[in-house]
């Protein structure tokens, strides 16, 4: 689990996970940031423990995730796997392919880790999320990569799932059939009658029958 959204992380910049999830992330991210760091200064060893922590993912470009989509599988699999570097995949493309996948270690050691050689520890920031999870509820937050410093603010929010969005239409059906059965209710209920009127009595200031 830890492995999977870090390579995530370091693919897209920022993961959106639960609250748990994204505590235990935080600090096997910075891990892997600080020995991509030591791995940049030589350090085979720095280099091993990455790959055992890590392993492998490729990364394809954003600027060529659609022309990928629409490939067959043969050719997603040439991509993925095509050689373009001595020993990683540096995402530089060779021979007849237009763009080749590129290691996700590799974009860690050489991407990530390069633009942190100024800064001892905080690589990455958790931003509590106040949307709940459908399901169990479950809290949710983003983790990120510290870059150019922006705020919570900046997060986009993401647009509603086929699931979100089926949910709250029967929210809004149930809240307007509840609605209806209490004002059809209100509209059935028996009016009261009016109180009877009563006669005037001499105790009342009436006058009195008979002659005088």
């Amino acid at each position: 689990m830890q492995r999977n959204l870090a390579q995530s992380l370091f693919e897209h910049g920022q993961v959106r996970t639960t609250i748990q999830k994204a505590k235990d992330l935080q600090p096997f991210a910075e891990r892997l940031i600080t020995l991509a760091k030591k791995s940049r200064q030589g350090s085979i060893t720095a280099r091993r423990q990455i790959h055992k922590l890590l392993t492998d993912r490729s990364l394809i470009p954003a600027e060529h995730r659609e022309a990928y989509d629409m490939m067959s599988d043969t050719r997603r699999r040439r991509v993925l796997r095509a050689p373009s570097g001595r020993r990683y995949r540096t995402g530089e493309a060779k021979g007849k392919l237009t763009f080749t996948g590129e290691s996700v270690a590799y974009r860690l050691i050489n991407t990530i880790a390069a633009t942190y050689e100024d800064r001892n520890g905080g690589y990455t920031r958790v931003i509590r999320l106040a949307e709940r999870r459908l399901g169990d509820h479950g809290e949710q937050a983003i983790v990120q990569l510290v870059g150019d410093e922006t705020g919570p603010g900046s997060v986009t929010k993401p647009g509603k799932t086929a699931r979100r969005k089926r949910a709250d239409a029967r929210y809004a059906a149930a809240i307007k059939a509840s609605k209806g059965a209490a004002r059809k209710k209100v509209e059935d209920k028996p009016a009261e009658p009016a109180p009877a009127e009563e006669s005037a009595s001499p105790a009342d200031g009436g006058e009195e029958s008979g002659d005088t």
